[in-house]
């Protein structure tokens, strides 16, 4: 692949051509985002018709729209859907009316505070009608008679959810999911999207221990209905992360799953750590992103959420500063980085068991000594071998390994590598 500054441009091209369209929980600005994604990653895209019973759901109507605004006595538009998508409250049923300000107004959506800033408003389960727009664009607007249009419909339909699979050695999955639902908001999620998209692309290049699932669905109904279509063999999944807000300045965060204590929580501190990279990591709340679903504790996954600045952390969260400039190739890049050091970790973290357990063995015998001959961290990978041969009992892993002894963990690995094709340990 490009190198890394090359592939923060190229995520953030893609960023770019998925941030116009009008997305929502269901509907056809879903599925041209698949479609967008679907050129980088071959994906499977499953439609779930309106009325199936998902766990404690019902998969609602779907919905759809063509155009909206509200024009002044003119026709001029002074909020127009086709400037940006956010401009309409998320699921508005149709509307074709013409009314004063003062009525109109309790349809409207400001951010008084950040008066240049339009907002980000749905109603998806309440039927309504609405528009959301900067304070100064209705500051501005006088008293009198506005033409009122929400040109939409909501009717039975699907909601759209896509797959995409990289197969590994053994059929154990680790899971990584992003929400495909918001519309015109840059790091909430296509940031996201695109990181996830070239992660898989990597992640393809290689030939992973895991198999890798990535899921992009719908935030909360779209997670819940892949929990729901996949019960019977959600017991493959050993490990999970949600990528969101991938794309900000700020610094990384991790948020631990429901467990506290899962390998992919233990993986991403030890990997944040290690890369002495400004981070925080933050305790599991059951709000937030669909690490509450996967956490949820019938189903109890091990799984975490990746973000730079987190959920609603930002002033531009869920709203139009929300946009191409809020997101930069190198925070892409920076986070997608991450994402493959810890599943290179992840991936290579086992559990061995010396075969040689009483007294050390003889390494010199075996060439081991001679393999590390003119090598400058020659003392580190002998004691690589030393300390896994030491904590080979089939209850430590390779990660116990690297934070016990203080050594990379690429180190620690390489000397197990070499252990084993030794015949000193097995898995």
């Amino acid at each position: 692949m490009a190198p890394m500054t090359g592939l923060g441009e190229e995520m953030h091209a893609l960023v770019e051509r998925m941030y116009p369209l009008c997305r929502s929980i269901t509907g056809d600005g879903v599925r041209a985002t698949l479609d967008i994604v679907g050129e980088h990653i071959p994906l499977q895209v499953h439609e779930v018709p309106t009325g199936t019973q998902v766990l404690d759901w019902t998969v609602p109507q779907e919905w759809n729209i063509r155009d909206a605004y509200i024009a002044d006595s003119t026709g001029r538009r002074v909020v127009d859907f086709a400037a940006s998508s956010l401009h309409v409250l998320g699921y508005s049923v149709p509307v074709s009316a013409t009314m004063p300000l003062s009525e109109l107004r309790g349809h409207l959506h400001t951010l008084p505070d950040h008066p240049a800033w339009v907002p980000y408003r749905t109603s998806y389960y309440k039927p309504e009608w609405g528009f959301c727009l900067a304070q100064e664009t209705l500051d501005a607007m006088p008293d009198g008679e506005y033409e009122v249009r929400v040109d939409s419909t909501l009717a039975d339909g699907h909601l759209t959810y896509a797959e995409h699979v990289v197969p590994g050695q053994i059929t154990d999955e680790v899971i990584i999911s992003c929400h495909v639902c918001h519309p015109s908001l840059a790091n909430d999620n296509l940031a996201g999207i695109a990181v996830a998209t070239y992660l898989a692309r990597a992640l393809a290049e290689q030939s992973p221990y895991y198999t890798y699932r990535f899921i992009f669905a719908p935030g909360t109904v779209g997670a819940i209905t892949w929990l729901a279509r996949n019960a019977e063999r959600v017991d493959r999944v050993k490990h999970g992360l949600v990528l969101a807000c991938a794309g900000d300045s700020g610094q990384l965060t991790y948020k631990q799953s429901r467990r506290g204590d899962a390998e992919i929580d233990r993986v991403l501190e030890h990997v944040l750590r290690a890369s002495e990279r400004p981070h925080q990591i933050k305790e599991f709340t059951p709000y937030g992103y669909d690490e509450r679903q996967y956490c949820s504790p019938g189903f109890d996954l091990g799984v975490g959420s990746l973000s730079r600045t987190p959920y609603a952390g930002y002033p531009e969260y869920h709203t139009s500063a929300d946009d191409l400039d809020f997101v930069s190739p190198e925070a892409m890049a920076d986070t997608l980085a991450v994402c493959r050091e810890a599943f290179a970790v992840l991936d290579r973290n086992r559990n061995y068991v010396n075969l040689s357990p009483y007294g050390e063995p003889q390494l010199g015998r075996r060439g081991l000594y001679d393999s590390l001959g003119g090598r400058s961290d020659a003392k580190q990978a002998q004691m690589a071998m030393l300390w896994v041969l030491s904590l080979s009992d089939g209850e430590h892993t390779l990660l116990d390994v690297a934070e016990r002894s203080g050594l990379p963990f690429d180190t620690v690995a390489a000397a197990a590598d070499a252990l084993h094709g030794a015949e000193l340990i097995k898995v």
